[in-house]
C-alpha cells in the first residue's frame, strides 16, 4: 500500500434542496483538485436526513449520480457520500463510490434507523462493499451502520487470504448531537477491534427536523487515537493515512490472529 490522502467534508447540509447541495458541497470541495486521494461527504449529502425526502429520490440517472462522478474526474480523486436513490427494488440510502477513471460502486445502508422510522420507507441493502483504492483495501458503511459490530468486523483470511477484509473503514453519517457521545465513542471502538483506520464524516447545523448535529467528523488510528478531528461548525480537513505505520502495528499485535470465525449473513 502507498500512503493514502483522505478529506474529510464537513458541511450544512441543505434541506430537500439537491440541486443547492450539488452546488454547496461542489464548492466546499473544489479546492482538494489534485490535493487529495479521497474525498468523503456526509450520509444523505442532497437532503438531509429526511423520511420525506423519498418523494423527490433520484435514480441512478438522475444529476447527483453525475456529479459526484463528475467530481471524482475534475478532483482526481475518489469521492463517496450517500443520497436517497430510487430503484425497481424501492428507494435506498445508497452510499455511492465514484473513481476518477469513472468507475462507480454503491452499498445500500443495511442497518435503517428504526427510531425515527426510516425502515418503514426505505429499502435495506444486504451485502457490505469492499472498495480498493491506492492499495488499500475499504470498508464503507452510513450511520447507523456504526453500532453493529458483527457486519463491522474486520475478518482475517476471509475476503483476502492472509490478510484482514479491510485497512480503513468509512462512515458517513447524519448523527445528531444529543447522541455525539455514542458516535465518538463507537468510532474509537471500531477501529481498535478492527486493527485500521476509522475515517467518519458526519454533517453540522440544524436541519428541516429541527435537529442540531456537531460534527465530531474524524479520523481514527487503530490504536483509537484521533489523528485529526473536527467540531461544531464547516470545515474540510485532509490528513494522510500512514501504510507502513498500520502494518508495524498488525505485526507487532496481531489480534486477529486470535479472533473468533464467523460467517456474516
Amino acid at each position: 500500500m502507498n500512503d493514502l490522502r483522505i478529506s474529510l467534508v464537513q458541511g450544512d447540509t441543505r434541506w430537500h434542496d439537491p440541486a443547492a447541495n450539488r452546488d454547496y458541497y461542489g464548492a466546499l470541495v473544489a479546492p482538494l483538485a489534485g490535493a487529495t486521494d479521497l474525498v468523503v461527504l456526509p450520509e444523505t449529502f442532497t437532503s438531509g436526513f429526511s423520511n420525506d425526502a423519498i418523494d423527490k429520490a433520484e435514480g441512478m440517472e438522475g444529476p447527483t449520480v453525475a456529479w459526484i462522478r463528475e467530481q471524482a474526474r475534475v478532483l482526481d480523486a475518489a469521492v463517496t457520500g450517500s443520497v436517497q436513490l430510487r430503484t425497481a427494488e424501492g428507494v435506498f440510502n445508497r452510499l455511492l463510490w465514484a473513481t476518477p477513471d469513472g468507475a462507480l460502486a454503491h452499498y445500500d445502508k443495511r442497518h435503517l434507523f428504526r427510531y425515527a422510522g426510516e425502515h418503514k420507507r426505505y429499502a435495506a441493502g444486504r451485502e457490505r462493499l469492499g472498495v480498493e483504492l491506492k492499495g488499500w483495501r475499504i470498508n464503507p458503511q452510513v450511520c447507523y451502520d456504526l453500532r453493529f459490530p458483527v457486519f463491522c468486523r474486520n475478518r482475517y483470511d476471509v475476503e483476502r487470504p492472509g490478510q484482514l477484509d479491510f485497512d480503513l473503514q468509512i462512515f458517513v453519517a447524519n448523527w445528531p448531537s444529543p447522541r455525539a457521545y455514542a458516535w465518538k465513542t463507537l468510532l474509537r471502538a471500531r477501529a481498535i477491534e478492527n486493527l485500521c483506520y476509522v475515517a467518519a464524516v458526519n454533517r453540522v447545523g440544524r436541519d428541516g427536523n429541527d435537529l442540531s448535529y456537531d460534527g465530531d467528523s474524524a479520523v481514527i488510528d487503530f490504536l483509537g487515537q484521533p489523528q485529526v478531528e473536527a467540531h461544531g461548525r464547516e470545515q474540510v480537513l485532509t490528513t494522510t493515512l500512514s501504510a507502513a505505520t498500520l502494518a508495524a502495528h498488525r505485526e507487532r499485535f496481531p489480534a486477529m490472529l486470535d479472533a473468533d470465525a464467523f460467517e456474516l449473513r
